[in-house]
């Protein structure tokens, strides 16, 4: 049986609204040790925004974190997929769009996020890619 999305992805998609300030989403990521956040409008996915957009889109241009909304910044409509869609399309959709991360998204709602490291650990669990990805950050 072909293994499908829902059974590599990180579950439970933690989401921000696009006007929070870029530092209420790095508060968000520092308390719960993520690294990315699906930007929602209601149960729509508008965007993702990670831990190196605020650092590389704002902070090393000088832009007040404060002032500056998630909207403005985070990768607008990103590519999405499903939980019962194929692990392999997962595979092919970030290489097609040069991504490292897909929000799932399920009848509409976000349901988790799906990572390079999530698909390196389960199809090449001695990899260094999955052995980065278990790794706690630093802190």
């Amino acid at each position: 049986m072909t293994q499908q999305v829902k059974d590599v992805m990180t579950a439970g998609a933690t989401t921000v609204r696009p006007e929070a300030s870029l530092t209420e989403v790095a508060q968000l990521m520092r308390d719960q040790d993520i690294g990315d956040v699906v930007v929602a409008r209601g149960d729509t996915v508008v965007g993702l925004i990670t831990d190196r957009d605020i650092t590389v889109r704002a902070v090393a241009d000088g832009a007040d974190p404060l002032a500056l909304s998630v909207g403005s910044v985070c990768t607008a409509d990103p590519v999405v997929i499903g939980p019962h869609d194929p692990a392999e399309h997962a595979v092919t959709l970030m290489r097609q769009h040069a991504v490292r991360r897909l929000p799932v998204v399920e009848d509409g709602r976000p349901v988790g996020l799906v990572s390079l490291g999530d698909l390196a650990r389960e199809r090449d669990p001695g990899s260094v890619l999955a052995e980065i990805g278990e790794a706690r950050p630093d802190r």
